[in-house]
């Protein structure tokens, strides 16, 4: 079968392209703001030392880092976002390069500011802030920063510490070049004969292919190879656990828990109570285990049967122009402000529409604070893409009412809420198409859609969270974590989350060793807390209306300005409380329900 050949760049429609002229016009000016950003190290350097001086001199050193970030960030994000256009574009791929080192030197150059204001009492803090009325405006940041004091040691202590993370960060880039260049999985043959290569790139593909021959050789054949690498792997991973165990003791917190947390102030509780309510509605996680064994019609279910859908993909085509209009119809329950600004989206040409040769794989939001937030997609008119343009448009409208709303200092926003409004946009074009669709296959398609979406986040990530928590509890309590503990208790949490209907093979054991995120320690609860907050906030706009509407959308122009629970309080979701998950995994069981009478009728 004939395939139509991918479209060069060049031969792309100009109105299906992104028009990235809110950040440059040219790329002479380009040039000229990367220069402007050289001219800004000495003039910050300058203050080097000096915070202490006075209250403005405090306030004009803040303002400059201000400055130098906002052109870096243009700086960086235009050259990125050109180079991704078409990556054989060498002169794109010199000015990414270019900005890299730039970010990299404008990182250098700031560092100096936290330390500095932490070396400050209090009191002068407090005093600086009353004597300056500009100043004020960086109050809740100086608080931020002021926060983690007690957790600060001495000038020497803190230089030695940073010196020695270069080899204590040793473990990711020992698990990275060991996963990503040494470790090789070679064939396996499908049913028929047929040899495929294995990775960690093609993985998930071959998860999904029909044939279970070759879903059960793949799956062995990746997982067994991590298993016969699982004592350099533990010892890798024991050793990033030691170091973020070490760090947590040196700073003086409690747990190498709370020191994660602190940073977006939230308690260890708010951990805790995700993976309580989890645990607590592990039964409907098995009745969905025990649904997918019966439809897929197989004596046992494995892992490698998980990724295969249970109904059968329909044949819903969606142009681009339908996509649109869809989109426009299903957030109309956020109000014609928000509405109208999707339209913008697409009048206004944020979005990179079609796939071209070369084209960065995949999709995202990404702009400046002074430019639009442009929306990079590889659109080929399925399904998946319409809930992947809406998903993009939730983080862009984000972004866009914060950027509308916020100073500079607070334009942005945590990873915590990061994930709120693209979730919540999905979760409103799931309810639209459930709510118009008459057909039992499509209905019973979009189902399992949401349900795997809850699998894969809500439980999967709070699976990986508890994981987590045990391995450093080990090392906290001064015990030893090696691999055959980290396989016993990983395979007893996967028995514990899917239940008796999965049949739980050896290599699954292995699969703690392949998660790059734990790495980055305590991040993948996040993905969990955002997702329930988000079918919570859409549960109260499709019911309250307006009230709802309005304070979500404080929430979106709410930016860093508070902190992330604070945030999403004001949006009506407490997240101290285990509500909105135990809300959120009602959902689930309502999903599951209908999907249970649709199929076994």
């Amino acid at each position: 079968m004939s395939t139509t050949p991918m479209k060069r760049r060049a031969d792309i429609d100009a109105e299906s392209q992104w028009d990235l002229s809110s950040m440059y016009q040219s790329d002479d000016q380009w040039e000229a703001d990367f220069k402007k950003a050289q001219a800004l190290f000495p003039k910050l350097e300058a203050y080097k030392g000096r915070l202490g001086e006075s209250a403005d001199t405090m306030l004009q050193a803040l303002k400059l880092s201000d400055e130098l970030e906002g052109v870096i960030g243009n700086v960086y994000t235009y050259a990125h976002m050109r180079s991704h256009e078409d990556t054989a574009n060498s002169h794109y791929q010199g000015l990414a390069d270019r900005a890299n080192s730039l970010e990299a030197n404008g990182s250098a150059a700031v560092s100096f500011i936290t330390p500095e204001v932490l070396s400050l009492s209090e009191e002068t803090i407090k005093s600086f802030l009353e004597q300056n009325e500009g100043l004020r405006l960086y109050k809740v940041v100086l608080d931020r920063i002021m926060r983690g004091k007690a957790h600060v040691l001495s000038e020497a202590e803190e230089d030695l510490l940073a010196r020695a993370s270069e080899v204590t960060d040793a473990p990711s880039t020992i698990f990275s070049m060991l996963t990503n260049a040494d470790m090789k999985w070679g064939e396996v043959e499908d049913s028929e004969g047929n040899k495929h290569e294995v990775s960690e790139g093609n993985y998930r593909m071959l998860m999904e292919n029909k044939d279970r021959v070759l879903r059960e050789r793949v799956f062995k054949r990746l997982f067994g190879t991590y298993g016969e690498f699982r004592n350099t792997l533990s010892a890798s991973y024991s050793s990033a656990v030691k170091k973020d165990v070490f760090y947590a003791k040196a700073h003086k917190y409690n747990s190498a828990l709370e020191k994660e947390l602190a940073p977006d102030n939230v308690s260890v509780d708010v951990y805790n109570n995700l993976i309580k309510a989890v645990r607590d509605n592990h039964d409907a996680m098995h009745r969905y285990m025990e649904l997918r064994k019966k439809v897929l019609n197989v004596p046992e279910l494995h892992y490698y049967d998980l990724f295969l859908p249970m109904v059968e993909s329909v044949d819903m085509k969606m142009p681009y122009e339908k996509a649109k209009s869809m989109s426009l119809d299903a957030l109309e329950p956020l109000g014609e402000e928000y509405v109208n600004t999707v339209q913008k989206a697409f009048s206004d040409k944020w979005i990179d529409i079609y796939p071209n040769v070369g084209k960065r794989s995949g999709a995202y939001s990404w702009g400046t604070y002074t430019s639009n937030p442009y929306i990079l997609l590889n659109y080929t008119d399925t399904l998946d893409d319409l809930f992947t343009l809406v998903h993009e448009l939730g983080h862009s409208l984000h972004s866009y009412y914060t950027h509308q709303t916020q100073p500079f200092v607070y334009g942005n926003y945590k990873i915590f809420v990061a994930e709120v409004a693209s979730t919540l946009n999905e979760n409103l074009l799931l309810e639209k198409l459930l709510e118009e669709t008459t057909d039992k296959k499509e209905r019973a398609y979009l189902l399992n859609h949401s349900l795997e979406q809850f699998r894969q986040t809500m439980f999967r990530q709070t699976m990986f969270a508890e994981f987590e928590k045990f391995a450093h509890e080990k090392v906290e309590g001064g015990e030893p974590l090696t691999a055959d503990i980290m396989r016993d208790y990983y395979g007893q949490l996967n028995a514990d989350y899917y239940g008796p209907a999965l049949v739980l093979d050896d290599e699954l054991k292995n699969e703690w060793s392949r998660i790059p995120h734990f790495y980055n320690a305590f991040y993948v609860y996040k993905y969990a807390t955002g997702f329930a907050a988000a079918m919570a906030l859409s549960k109260q706009i499709r019911t309250e209306g307006a009230p709802a509407v309005e304070r979500y959308l404080n929430f979106l122009r709410g930016g860093s300005s508070q902190d992330p629970i604070d945030l999403l309080k004001g949006a009506g979701v407490d997240m101290s409380s285990p509500k909105p998950i135990v809300d959120a995994l009602s959902v689930f069981r309502e999903r599951l329900e209908e999907l249970e009478n649709l199929l076994e009728k």
